[in-house]
């Protein structure tokens, strides 16, 4: 049975479809600024593929049961192996209708979301199972930490080890994504534990295109150089 054909008689019985957002606080556009604006959701979309079971989003409500309490919404949210048109069509990510949790969420902090960020949603999150809770701070002074992150022990969180790995560079592993995040100079980076390189951005994927353009080119000049050379070599040969 397909996700869709799970959630048929729920939607059926339940014609409920959760509200926008109300408008969030001046001081909250750092999410926009540090996830959204450089592109991070959609860089990481691309990374895991899968559009139609996985989901990678943010600014819109999460709860347990439609009708219920309490809701966050999250500056980024991703969950593997669950209903994507559901959560458009709901409006929102319900879990008991996706029948699991995200796997994770980020939120970025701002001074007016700190202790909100710190302790009502880190005791929230827990209680829907999230299974990975992660904060970045681009200064650290509203968080109180540049980047932190926790994982789900049972039904509370344990942090994750946060290491710096070069002067002003931390960095802690997330085995729900199997990615390293990193705060480097006030940006929040993506990196594969495989090749220890960032995830592909659209600034990467342009150099590495026109990299392989230029190969491209040389390749084919030197073709029609050598061509060239053959052709006065033949010409040059006596003839019988």
């Amino acid at each position: 049975m397909s996700n869709r054909d799970a959630h048929t008689s729920t939607q059926t019985l339940v014609p409920f479809r959760l509200p926008d957002p109300p408008d969030r606080h001046p001081d909250e556009v750092t999410s926009y600024d540090y996830v959204h604006l450089v592109g991070n959701p959609h860089f990481l979309a691309r990374h895991f593929g899968r559009p139609e079971s996985t989901l990678v989003t943010a600014e819109k409500f999460i709860t347990a049961q439609l009708r219920s309490r309490p809701v966050r919404v999250p500056d980024l949210l991703i969950a593997f192996e669950v209903d994507t048109d559901l959560y458009y069509e709901q409006n929102g990510y319900v879990i008991s209708d996706q029948g699991k949790p995200p796997d994770f969420i980020l939120e970025v902090a701002s001074p007016s979301t700190a202790r909100v960020d710190t302790v009502d949603k880190r005791e929230d999150y827990a209680a829907f199972g999230v299974r990975e809770y992660w904060r970045f701070d681009h200064t650290g002074e509203s968080h109180g930490t540049r980047l932190a992150g926790d994982r789900l022990v049972g039904d509370h969180y344990e942090p994750i080890a946060i290491v710096e790995t070069a002067p002003g560079v931390l960095q802690g592993e997330s085995e729900a994504l199997n990615l390293w995040l990193r705060w480097e100079d006030g940006e929040l980076g993506w990196y594969d534990p495989a090749t220890g390189e960032h995830i592909p951005t659209f600034d990467s994927t342009q150099a590495e295109l026109a990299a392989e353009r230029e190969a491209r080119q040389a390749s084919e000049s030197r073709v029609r150089e050598l061509e060239a050379e053959i052709r006065r070599l033949q010409e040059r040969e006596p003839r019988g």
